[in-house]
């Protein structure tokens, strides 16, 4: 790639990076988008509860977005892993496994977050086709199936709460001893909502579609479905590096703008909100688009009149 400067750099060519690139774009900004090819949902059969996009599959809607992206001249895309990044005198410089770099006065991650599979033998496999994080994206689909929840304590029992909207046939797994109260095991039986404490040792599946929970005794239980929620780590850490801070949670901390605490990098999407759906990724996307391009507009028109 000839050029090597930039308005602005996007690092995260799925929804987010997009919109993100769109907005940009449709500025007149110079915009280099980099992807290394690896989204989050890759394995997720259909995308959902995105207006006029409903049902469509992810590399579908991800392929759309390049495509009408192509129609703004400014805006260039690379293929290739980010590896580092460091602020200099007009904004800053990022590097690519490959040892190339680049410059921009702005830099936009749209990098995610990177999902820890539980340690049970068929779970990371099933992620995003049969064990599932979301109801809101995926819950339709399975309504009224038999379900299993896997989790425990407060949280598990907040799931199970929620959870209990799309199907009256839950269980709820511990994977082991309970933490849940007296009152909260009393409260989901008056549910019909059963609790299993058993060791799970592997998920049953057929192409990531769940069969069985199998048992470290062997025994089993046949579902459709199982919510899962996994803890996670930021799929890219050069924001860290430049001094971006993160909440309690580990997402990247944002004010209303999508900038981070750093002056001149956004974020937007997984790697900074809970609302994990394609449509919350895109808006944030746009979001950090516009943000970035008003301004650098202002600080240009500024140094033009003093």
């Amino acid at each position: 790639m000839k050029n090597k400067n930039f308005d602005a750099i996007i690092i995260g060519g799925s929804y987010s990076g997009l919109a993100a690139g769109m907005a940009l774009g449709r500025a007149l900004k110079q915009v280099l988008i980099i992807d290394s090819g690896s989204p989050c949902n890759r394995q997720t059969p259909f995308s959902h509860n995105f207006l006029t996009q409903d049902g469509k599959t992810p590399s579908e809607i991800s392929l759309l977005g390049r495509k009408q992206l192509q129609t703004y001249t400014t805006v260039s895309f690379l293929h290739g892993l980010v590896t580092s990044g460091k602020r200099t005198g007009t904004g800053f410089e990022i590097e690519l496994v490959s040892g190339e770099t680049f410059a921009a006065q702005k830099l936009i991650f749209a990098t995610g977050i990177k999902d820890i599979m539980k340690d049970i033998e068929g779970f990371a496999e099933c992620w995003g086709i049969s064990v599932l994080h979301c109801p809101y994206c995926h819950g339709y689909e399975v309504r009224n199936e038999k379900t299993g929840i896997i989790g425990n304590g407060e949280s598990g029992f907040e799931l199970s709460k929620l959870i209990s909207n799309w199907t009256k046939n839950l269980t709820f797994f511990t994977n082991g001893p309970s933490s849940l109260t007296g009152r909260q095991v009393e409260q989901l039986g008056k549910r019909q909502i059963i609790v299993v404490d058993k060791k799970i040792r592997k998920l049953d599946h057929i192409n990531g579609n769940i069969q069985n929970i199998v048992f470290e005794d062997e025994t089993e239980v046949s579902l459709s479905a199982i919510y899962a929620p996994t803890p996670f780590l930021q799929h890219c850490q050069i924001p860290e590096s430049l001094g971006c801070e993160l909440t309690s949670e580990g997402y990247i901390k944002i004010d209303q703008f999508q900038q981070t605490t750093i002056e001149g990098v956004f974020v937007c999407g997984d790697n900074a909100s809970r609302m994990r759906t394609v449509a919350n990724a895109v808006a944030m996307g746009t979001a950090a688009g516009i943000s970035a391009s008003k301004k650098m507009i202002m600080e240009e028109f500024d140094s033009k009149v003093r």
